[in-house]
């Protein structure tokens, strides 16, 4: 039985653009019984919608199995190429080099204070006794 569409899920048309980049199983280890286009829609219902791994609804496969597989791409940089190879293609859908040759950064996305950023911050202070440890004495 096919479940009701969330607005996350990966249409058609997107998952053939996504599934060729996705990483095949390990060879020698257990074959995948999980469906990889509804971990894909786990991951996108877990980033769009902010709540915990624990919450994703029940007719996505088990938080568990979503949460070890998004963390496993991330680590091993699968995520990363995923999102390169599409940025690419978009880009040279729109008649521009496939690797950008600047970026940009404004005011509202880098917060940074008035002192002018990291160089001018203040020490952490020492605690009360002055050599890092309390200033209070054990009796008894």
């Amino acid at each position: 039985m096919a479940r009701k569409p969330y607005p996350t899920d990966l249409s058609d048309a997107q998952w053939r653009l996504v599934e060729p980049l996705v990483p095949p199983a390990e060879s020698g280890g257990r074959p995948r019984e999980v469906d990889v286009r509804e971990l894909l829609n786990g991951s996108c219902y877990h980033l769009r919608g902010g709540a915990s791994w624990r919450m994703l609804p029940h007719d996505l496969p088990p938080w568990g199995t979503v949460h070890y597989y998004y963390r496993r791409w991330r680590l091993d940089g699968s995520w990363q190429r995923m999102h390169d190879t599409l940025r690419g293609r978009v880009r040279q859908a729109d008649g521009r080099d496939p690797q950008p040759s600047a970026g940009s950064i404004d005011s509202q996305s880098v917060k940074t204070t008035e002192k002018g950023g990291l160089a001018a911050t203040t020490r952490a202070r020492r605690s009360a006794g002055g050599n890092g440890t309390s200033s209070w004495t054990r009796s008894g």
